[in-house]
């Protein structure tokens, strides 16, 4: 998960331009936080993610851009975003990454980049990943995110 934060961090940073919503679903433990964990490094922010589980929002800055980490795991409506202020945080040289959106559904902005993390149903620890763009950016992203992906397979070693 961390590979893929790592990839999508690079992406994200070279097909920004506009704030960059990207959204993580998934249980707990499937992963959201450590992908995130992949995002900072590839932005040069090191170490483990700091988890917002209990403050909501965790910022970070580096110095083309402005990464906000949600977790909304703990609201008990969607309109208690509201108050969070995410409409502040839109700014050109921002980029969101939301776990839990659906606990924010209909109150949060669309998401350029949304990606849904479960277990795999072969192999104890994979994961299977299901990503969709909503937007220009996102799919700039994801294309990007690809391209990263089938160079490191084509550069495997097993």
């Amino acid at each position: 998960m961390r590979a893929v934060g790592r990839a999508l961090g690079d992406a994200v940073s070279a097909a920004s331009g506009a704030a960059f919503v990207v959204t993580l679903q998934g249980e707990l433990g499937a992963g959201k936080t450590t992908l995130v964990g992949g995002v900072l490094a590839a932005l040069g922010i090191p170490g483990p993610a700091r988890s917002p589980t209990y403050t909501l929002i965790e910022p970070y800055e580096t110095r083309q851009l402005r990464l906000f980490h949600l977790d909304l795991y703990r609201l008990a409506d969607p309109q208690e975003v509201e108050a969070l202020g995410i409409r502040d945080l839109l700014e050109p040289d921002a980029m969101l990454l939301i776990e839990w959106p659906e606990r924010g559904a209909g109150a949060l902005p669309p998401a350029d980049l949304a990606i849904a993390i479960r277990y795999a149903t072969v192999g104890a620890d994979g994961r299977e990943l299901a990503m969709t763009a909503g937007s220009p950016a996102g799919e700039r992203a994801l294309q990007g995110l690809l391209r990263a992906v089938k160079w490191q397979l084509s550069h495997l070693s097993l």
